[in-house]
């Protein structure tokens, strides 16, 4: 399994890939210090993810057309571009540089999530499930030493605040550029690349099992953003100490890339609808746990269960995506798969504020689990799909 293009790719993961819980910290920092309305803050982030929808179904069909070493360099070179833009922006306090720096970031994030699915056409046929598996696994040494770098980093460029941080991102991205230019993946598919988006959708309606695939992904994501972003705020307002919520954070980070280690042989021995579906038992588990109290316990033991069964439920949905799809398929309808997760993600943020706000943690937890279940009832009955448990 591990062939020279996929240990590239998953070198290229941990590089490209630590940017991303730097820019979970900067965002609203930065956002903050150069705002010029307090409500403002947020909108260097906001753009962050408002192009990542925008732009997750072009880059999968650029990498289409032109390889996945072409669209991966091209993601490289929006973190250098967007890390230093982003440090001029904070030398000049300039807001809306940030904000413009924010949009090149956001779009070199979603060439990064392109990882997993290059890393299933990277190995034999009979391990893909396992290669998609241990590429989010990798995720887990980018969540750790991200947080360090900007530790390390954010105060090079004193007194500016956190434009050193900025420019390590842009450091990581011409590292990161280093194994991606040593990548040899298969031929570009220019026919799908070229043949729009309304093929995207006539293969979904056509094709069950990929539309399957995405729902389970989708949920899973859509549950898991859910329940994590107010659970730092919920836990500071049950009384409980910053890093006491940290901690409880870093655990469901933990528990969110450990298991895929294992996840990809559990999946050829059991089926990935299997391993989907249990990783919504485990999510629905995270909001009843969540719902059951608010000691210091129920907090680890929900955001464990939550980041488990996002694991199983991701890459199950990611699996399943991937067998359902011809080769000429995949760049469509991976782009497409990847704008509903943008989408899903930001949905799920906007209304766990909502919820949050207005019926606390334990009621958006009593909501959680009676939606989840019915939204994956009807992706059953709507999407039902018979595949055998050696090849799904």
């Amino acid at each position: 399994m591990f062939t020279r293009n996929f240990l590239l790719i998953l070198l290229a993961n941990i590089v490209l890939g630590s940017a991303m819980p730097m820019l979970i910290i900067l965002g609203g920092l930065a956002g903050g210090w150069l705002a010029p309305r307090e409500w403002l803050a947020t909108a260097p982030p906001s753009t962050q993810m408002l192009i990542g929808i925008i732009v997750a179904t072009p880059v999968s069909l650029f990498m289409g057309r032109f390889g996945r070493r072409a669209g991966f360099l091209l993601g490289a070179m929006c973190l250098v571009v967007g890390g230093i833009t982003a440090a001029v922006a904070l030398v000049l306090q300039n807001f809306l540089l940030l904000c413009l720096a924010h949009a090149a970031l956001g779009a070199a994030l979603i060439s990064v999530n392109y990882f997993r699915f290059a890393a299933s056409e990277a190995v034999p046929a009979g391990h893909r499930a396992q290669a998609i598996s241990f590429t989010l696994a990798s995720g887990l040494v980018a969540a750790l030493l991200g947080p360090q770098l900007f530790n390390e980093a954010k105060d090079i460029l004193a007194p500016t605040p956190l434009a050193g941080a900025y420019l390590a991102i842009a450091a990581l991205g011409i590292l990161g550029a280093v194994p991606v230019c040593w990548l040899r993946m298969p031929a570009s598919r220019v026919k799908a690349a070229r043949s729009g988006a309304g093929s995207a959708v006539r293969i979904l309606r056509q094709n069950p099992k990929a539309t399957w695939a995405i729902g389970l992904a989708a949920l899973s994501q859509a549950m898991m953003v859910l329940l994590m972003t107010p659970t730092p705020l919920a836990m500071i307002g049950c009384g409980f100490a910053e890093g006491q919520a940290a901690d409880v954070i870093r655990w469901h980070v933990v528990a969110m890339f450990a298991p895929g280690f294992f996840t990809g042989s559990l999946i050829r021995r059991f089926g990935g609808t299997r391993i989907a579906v249990l990783g919504l038992v485990f999510l629905f588990g995270s909001a009843v746990t969540a719902w059951s109290g608010i000691d210091l316990f129920e907090f680890y033991a929900a955001l464990v269960l939550l980041g488990v069964g996002w694991n199983f439920g991701f890459i199950g949905g990611t699996h399943l995506l991937q067998a359902a799809l011809s080769d000429e398929e995949r760049p469509l309808v991976q782009g497409v798969n990847d704008t509903l997760l943008a989408i899903s993600s930001s949905g799920a943020s906007l209304l766990a504020g909502v919820l949050y706000a207005g019926t606390g943690w334990t009621g958006l937890a009593a909501v959680s689990a009676p939606v989840l279940a019915l939204l994956a009832l009807i992706l059953a009955l709507r999407f039902r799909v018979r595949q055998a448990p050696a090849r799904a």
